[in-house]
């Protein structure tokens, strides 16, 4: 190969991995690797995948580039005179397969380890309403709303004159938080009262639909107390967008000092407005069978 060819196949190179590593580094566009086991296995399984991405589409590229700018009929080329290769369809077909593969066996364990929750120490029951969360400690009697907090929901009005920019956290805070010990297993238990929603804590990797009469499992594990944010990740309304969650991880001993605290009456939980009695009655009848 000349020279000035090699050059151009570098510069190619060059430029591509430049790119790649300009998306995700100086703009900041990637996921988060998160604080619990699943989520880091998700953030290396998902950059492995990335970067293997990265060299077919550098390589693919950079050989169409190189191709176009060295071959073209300017420089008098002349496309060879054939029609059929066995050997260049074999391997087209092979080396695919071989990489896809390569890239399944991790993605299966990660999706096993997604799906395990044998283990767990504690459930928690999320119901999902519009636009708020239920939580309720099983076992424990204690049982709360969360909802938007009151500066962020003051600020989000037309007119308002508030400056959303003023306030902390705005439409990422709420009243009461969703409170759990760091370095407990916990299961999730999530459901809804009304329409569907989705409950999102990108820091904890995963996401779980909240579906009406139907009860779906998810687990974590926190190593790192905390404050951890996220939404509602399903169009559920026209107040959709103003339905946060606060995760607050505790050291196990500040934990069980605020569940003694929450402990005691609880007041009953007021779905007027959010669900009718039967579906409410219908998600608490699917629970209790799931869970018995």
């Amino acid at each position: 190969m000349k020279k000035q060819n090699i050059v151009v196949v570098i510069l190619a190179v060059l430029a591509g991995l430049l790119l790649a590593v300009w998306g995700m580094f100086a703009v900041g566009d990637n996921m988060p690797r998160g604080v619990t086991e699943f989520s880091r296995e998700a953030y290396d399984l998902h950059m492995i995948i990335l970067w293997i991405c990265v060299v077919i589409g550098v390589l693919v590229f950079g050989a169409m580039f190189v191709s176009i700018i060295l071959h073209r009929k300017s420089r008098g080329a002349e496309a060879a005179q054939f029609t059929h290769s066995t050997k260049a369809e074999v391997a087209w077909t092979v080396i695919p397969i071989i990489i896809l593969v390569a890239m399944a066996i991790p993605a299966t364990r990660v999706l096993i380890l997604m799906e395990t929750t044998a283990g767990y120490e504690m459930d928690i029951k999320i119901t999902g309403y519009q636009w708020k969360w239920h939580y309720e400690y099983m076992g424990e009697g204690v049982s709360f709303i969360s909802s938007l907090d009151s500066a962020s929901n003051a600020a989000r009005i037309k007119n308002s004159g508030i400056d959303p920019a003023s306030v902390d956290n705005y439409l990422l805070e709420v009243d009461n938080r969703l409170v759990i010990p760091a370095d407990t297993k916990i299961r999730f238990l999530l459901t809804a009262g009304d329409v569907i929603h989705s409950w999102w804590v990108p820091e904890l990797g995963w996401k779980r639909d909240a579906i009406p009469g139907l009860v779906n499992e998810a687990w974590t594990e926190v190593s790192e107390p905390g404050v951890y944010r996220g939404q509602c990740a399903e169009l559920c309304g026209k107040d959709h967008g103003f339905m946060p969650i606060v995760v607050e991880v505790l050291p196990k001993a500040e934990f069980n000092q605020w569940l003694v605290e929450q402990k005691g009456p609880q007041d009953d939980l007021d779905t007027s407005g959010y669900a009718e009695a039967g579906d409410s009655a219908a998600a608490d009848t699917a629970l209790t069978s799931t869970v018995n």
